[in-house]
């Protein structure tokens, strides 16, 4: 490895975590809201970006298209997660616009608000620019030419935003985290592609179920014990610009039924052009 190669290790931002340990078999059974920690959504996928990085896959340098239409979406089912005065939704080359918070699935029936991500809150938007902010802060720990190797691979994915919502079940047995990333599509599916090969060749993770009708959803469960009373899956999709990324944490075993249920209605909203119709 040359001093060109990006340490994914030292090069991940806050919002980047790697992936969590494997839990403790002696915790309790079911975690309380004060002790419960929402899995960092997308770690895995983090990793794989990170290491697109250190092998130079997927510098792409390709700008967003035009000005979005003023085309309104459809309404949803659940309560409106902000009041917007603009338009989202999809172009038919899959594009999105508008707020991510609406983008992002309202808190369906049987489900609250959820506990904060990080710092980043239980319903939040993150621009760009706020994202490049916090990029630039995490890397000055680095050496300069890895943190320029890091700036530049920021920079080719013109990232435009991240969404963040969380969701608690009525009987508090389980988390999601759901994230949109917004950025260049190539790269989108770039890493959605890669994350697919790193969860499901290294061997380190279990295979996840599959989301019917998106053969582009991949999940995948977290290494785990068998007899851990806490269990951890995260998935992951390319939807046009959007890497929707969920984690799922709760009691084992998890009720994937569910949880696959709620990531197919997040992509189901995403999808061309269920978003813009």
């Amino acid at each position: 490895m040359n001093d060109d190669t990006v340490n994914p290790a030292a090069a991940a931002p806050a919002d980047l975590a790697a992936p969590a340990a494997p839990v403790d078999p002696a915790a309790p059974a079911v975690p309380g809201p004060a002790s419960r920690r929402l899995l960092r959504a997308g770690a895995a996928t983090a990793a794989a970006a990170l290491v697109g990085v250190a092998i130079g896959v997927g510098i792409i340098k390709t700008q967003y298209d035009d000005p979005v239409p003023a085309t309104a979406a459809a309404p949803s089912a659940g309560p409106a997660p902000s009041a917007s005065a603009t338009p989202y939704g999809a172009k038919s080359n899959g594009s999105h616009f508008g707020s991510l918070r609406d983008l992002l699935l309202p808190v369906p029936a049987g489900y609250e608000p959820g506990p904060d991500d990080g710092g980043s809150g239980n319903d939040t938007e993150l621009s760009g620019e706020q994202l490049s902010a916090e990029l630039d802060a995490d890397l000055q720990q680095l050496p300069k030419e890895k943190r320029d190797t890091m700036r530049s691979y920021w920079e080719s994915m013109h990232v435009k935003a991240t969404g963040v919502r969380t969701y608690r079940a009525a009987g508090d047995d389980l988390v999601v985290g759901l994230k949109l990333r917004q950025f260049n599509q190539q790269e989108v599916q770039r890493i959605n592609e890669y994350t697919a090969v790193f969860t499901g060749d290294t061997g380190l993770f279990r295979i996840g179920p599959a989301i019917p009708g998106h053969p582009e959803a991949h999940c995948y469960l977290m290494p785990a014990p068998p007899s851990a009373p806490i269990d951890y899956l995260e998935c992951s999709a390319a939807e046009g610009d959007l890497l929707v990324i969920m984690s799922a944490e709760g009691v084992a075993p998890l009720p994937k039924d569910k949880i696959v249920a709620l990531f197919t209605l997040q992509l189901d909203r995403l999808a061309r052009p269920g978003a813009s119709v």
